[in-house]
């Protein structure tokens, strides 16, 4: 059975690297559709908590274990994750869609942390004591693109919680994951 649905092609115009605004919002139209676990990545820096939302995160390898983050070079975490040098990747599930307005901007600074059960690991960096999955990392390595820098860190340490219900994020919303019967 054909789907018939309406498809807009968008291609990059010229090769001079300058922003083409067709291309970007066809891009951030795309990405809407790209279903991520929404994440939470904290730090420490000069002695104070810091984190922000995140779904561009993802699993790198498992030969060293490693995370892959890509972090806004305008962000208040960014200039911490390359001094400090550490970081924990906290996977959200379902009960904490409270936490990404917090962690977007609608608070700030150690205001953040009066929302959720915050603990410490032994170096003293901060994670979700509930959140599905915290993943303790040490950045290996980083490069600059456009607005963000991709950080790449090996894990050192992994918490893992219980039930798996991840809190998902596509089209603008939190999503939760439902598992499909497959015929065999």
């Amino acid at each position: 059975m054909a789907v018939s649905q309406a498809i807009t092609r968008i291609t990059r115009a010229g090769g001079d690297g300058s922003p083409d605004p067709a291309m970007s919002l066809a891009f951030k139209a795309s990405m809407r559709r790209l279903t991520a676990t929404v994440c939470i990545i904290k730090s420490r820096k000069d002695g104070c908590r810091i984190g922000m939302a995140a779904t561009a995160v993802s699993s790198l390898t498992t030969t060293p274990p490693s995370m892959l983050i890509c972090v806004n070079q305008a962000a208040s975490i960014h200039r911490t994750l390359g001094v400090n040098g550490r970081f924990c990747v906290n996977l959200l599930g379902c009960t904490h869609s409270d936490l990404v307005s917090v962690f977007s901007g609608k608070l700030t600074g150690e205001e953040r942390f009066g929302i959720g059960i915050w603990g410490e690991n032994a170096s003293g960096i901060p994670y979700l004591e509930d959140a599905q999955a915290s993943l303790f990392c040490t950045v290996a390595k980083s490069m600059a693109h456009g607005t963000h820098t991709i950080f790449v860190g090996e894990v050192d340490e992994v918490r893992v919680g219980g039930e798996t219900a991840p809190l998902l994020y596509q089209e603008g919303a939190f999503h939760r994951a439902i598992g499909l019967e497959v015929a065999s």
